[in-house]
């Protein structure tokens, strides 16, 4: 699963809360991927459809037995919050069906200038979140994000207490990759960065991350503390959740992790590269003042990338302008 997909989903939660509350007689059905629904358990009328994208709903075929499907909701408005083939698909179909349809803005002209190496527009876009409020404005609902609320935290099971710990006051979640290396701080920075908030005993350091060579990453930095556990792949990813919803503060890159987290109320720090929260994917509710970035007097040509995925010479170590100390006092 990208972690970009991971974060766009999230992002559309904030939203999502915040309609139900305002409209309560309006009842919501998200479709997306089987993975994504423990992001919208306990929301009030809202519904999960899950989309079957290897078997049912595979290929043009099924794009047609996913619109036959939801079409048996009886749906009255059809909000594409993703605005990709398969989506525009969907809403194509409901719009020749006679349903009200609206989809998001992703604003690429405005990208383009700000990403761009001469004449850089160097000014904020609108986020996502202001995007996905205009969607449902153009379908006739008005949702104001100025008052957000969001979930309880959860109460955590025996088996993640045993893994955790009780015995600290302060619970910190690190994530330190993110699916470009352009967005990820140096490791050897990081250790750094660990290393500090590890001397303190009463802060608890979760690590996290996927896949094998993470995990081994992540093993050999949690190894020599006693307060620093890598929680990659000992959790199942609901499980995950709960834990996240639980900590004081994440440290992510501009990652799926820094959605997740702010989608729970959880505190997010996060660390830019070749990215930049000026295009619109900075983590809900958090101050400005908690997206640390990396010094455009020395690299002026950032951000040089919406996602991250494109690579300038001369710019591998931008984010090494971003200090440890500076990290470290954000995060006490």
């Amino acid at each position: 699963m990208r972690l970009s997909a991971m974060g766009d989903v999230a992002m559309t939660v904030p939203v999502l809360r915040a309609f139900v509350k305002q409209y309560p007689t309006v009842q919501i059905t998200v479709v997306s991927r089987p993975f994504f629904k423990p992001f919208f358990d306990g929301i009030p009328n809202l519904s999960f459809f899950a989309f079957d994208e290897k078997e049912r709903h595979n290929g043009f075929l099924g794009l047609l037995r996913l619109f036959s499907d939801l079409k048996q909701l009886k749906i009255d408005a059809f909000a594409d919050l993703h605005n990709v083939l398969r989506s525009k698909v969907a809403r194509t179909l409901f719009a020749l069906s006679g349903k009200k349809v609206a989809a998001v803005d992703k604003g690429r002209e405005g990208k383009k200038a700000l990403t761009a190496a001469e004449n850089k527009l160097f000014e904020p876009l609108p986020t996502m979140f202001e995007n996905h409020i205009q969607v449902f404005q153009k379908l006739g609902f008005t949702v104001d994000l100025s008052n957000p609320e969001f979930p309880e935290k959860a109460i955590l099971s025996p088996e993640i207490v045993s893994i955790v710990g009780e015995n600290y006051q302060k619970l910190i979640g690190i994530a330190p990759f993110a699916q470009y290396e352009s967005k990820v701080y140096p490791l050897d920075l990081m250790r750094e960065v660990i290393a500090k908030l590890a001397e303190n005993p009463d802060n608890k350091i979760l690590l996290f991350g996927g896949g094998k060579k993470e995990i081994e990453i992540l093993d050999s930095i949690s190894s020599p503390y006693k307060n620093v556990i890598n929680m990659a792949g000992k959790v199942k990813f609901q499980q995950e959740l709960q834990l996240i919803s639980n900590l004081d503060v994440m440290l992510s890159m501009d990652s799926g992790n820094a959605h997740i987290a702010a989608m729970l109320g959880v505190k997010v720090v996060t660390l830019w590269g070749a990215t930049h929260p000026f295009a619109g994917f900075a983590p809900f509710n958090q101050p400005l003042q908690n997206a640390l970035v990396s010094d455009r007097n020395l690299f002026p040509k950032l951000p040089t990338s919406v996602y991250g995925n494109k690579i300038v010479e001369g710019y591998e170590d931008a984010m090494r302008t971003i200090s440890v100390d500076s990290i470290v006092a954000i995060l006490k």
